[in-house]
């Protein structure tokens, strides 16, 4: 490999040109309707975003299968294995407790000086297993995307890059036959990042840099902000497509 100088103007050379590329982007048509349509999306709890992972590690996009039909216009394809998460299922039910004054807060007395009480509803947490399905296993109109159309052209100097982008992510990647229409994933469970095989060398280095980006932003053990709120897919994505917003410079992981 190139000394660290080559390969910081490297990295360099191949992030200028995605930053131009996006910033026509978000003041696109195509942006706005990109978030339309990932507001449809449920936001999951932290439980249910790890039992998603840990069930299927390359999952992106996840809905329910009659959400997928209403609001996304797709089905789910026939034989799919559903992903299985806890849903909120509570329920109702009648208790006596001790009637409280609503001023005082007080429990109040009958004429005998004994407690009143009332018959009052309560609910009772609860959960029930539900399936969902990510937009690999399903089929239909396509999902808006934030990023450009794909990239076709060679790049000079490409092996030199994609060992550049290789050496500054903080895990393992790897080039794989990724099911359905992704072209890579940053998994945080399994620490590490995939990238669709035989894609175009411009297209695979985007890539590359995307899910680098999202490794150094979206895990927390390489982000030690650990006190930071929980962010969105919506946040994760646009950050991940303009790292040098965020405060993700990656020339600064060269030693």
């Amino acid at each position: 490999m190139a000394d660290a100088k080559t390969e910081k103007q490297k990295v360099k050379e191949i992030t200028d040109k995605l930053e131009e590329g996006l910033k026509e982007l978000f003041e696109s048509e195509k942006y706005k309707s990109y978030l339309s349509t990932m507001s449809k999306f449920h936001n999951y709890s932290f439980n249910n975003t790890l039992l998603i992972a840990l069930q299927r590690p390359d999952a992106t996009l996840v809905a329910g299968y009659q959400a997928w039909q209403k609001n996304f216009n797709r089905h789910v394809n026939k034989g799919e294995r559903g992903i299985r998460i806890l849903a909120p299922a509570p329920y109702k039910i009648k208790e006596e407790r001790d009637k409280l004054d609503p001023v005082t807060r007080e429990v109040m007395l009958d004429k005998d000086g004994m407690p009143q009480t009332e018959e009052v509803e309560v609910k009772i947490p609860a959960f029930r297993t539900v399936s969902v399905f990510d937009v690999s296993q399903t089929d239909g109109e396509p999902i808006p995307e934030l990023e450009a159309k794909e990239l076709l052209s060679t790049v000079e100097d490409y092996e030199d890059f994609v060992k550049a982008v290789t050496f500054i992510a903080p895990v393992p990647v790897s080039f794989e036959d990724i099911p359905g229409d992704s072209k890579g994933f940053f998994s945080p469970a399994e620490k590490r990042i995939a990238v669709q095989e035989g894609m175009s060398e411009s297209q695979t280095l985007k890539t590359m840099v995307h899910e680098t980006a999202h490794s150094m932003l979206h895990d927390k053990e390489v982000n030690k902000d650990i006190l930071a709120p929980a962010k969105d897919r919506n946040t994760k994505e646009v950050e991940a497509l303009y790292p040098c917003f965020y405060n993700v410079d990656l020339l600064n992981y060269f030693p």
